[in-house]
């Protein structure tokens, strides 16, 4: 007789720590307000690192939305196996470019402060899905 685990709880310490984190974070060092500034300065490293996360984001809805969902192929890896490096390779680039661009603003806690945002991101999506 087998037993059936259950399936861990969405929300747990660990992801409400980092959803809390990146909205702590976000309040105190006004995120959105320096992201408007820089937009505002028209960075070019901030464009490009829009327009890179914008390409893995389509590359990754492309696979979950259309391949899994509407064609039912959850093996896409084998199926398209260059979509993986593609969406790796220009969300690594597109990090790159937002520290490069927010350098100026929060010096060396640069990646530490983008870090805690995409973690928190990351986490709250994982609560929908």
């Amino acid at each position: 007789m087998e037993k059936k685990e259950k399936p861990l709880p969405r929300l747990n310490i660990h992801s409400a720590f980092w959803i809390l984190a990146s909205i702590a974070l976000t309040y105190y060092i006004e995120f959105f307000k320096t992201v408007k500034e820089i937009i505002q300065k028209e960075s070019g490293w901030f464009v490009l690192g829009s327009c890179l996360l914008v390409v893995s984001l389509s590359v990754a809805f492309f696979c979950i939305i259309y391949l899994e969902w509407y064609h039912g192929i959850a093996d896409y890896e084998t199926s398209y196996p260059t979509l993986i490096p593609i969406t790796t390779a220009s969300f690594i680039a597109a990090a790159v470019c937002f520290n490069i661009s927010l350098w100026p603003v929060w010096s060396f806690l640069t990646p530490l402060v983008l870090f805690i945002q995409f973690m928190g991101i990351v986490m709250l999506v994982s609560l929908l899905g």
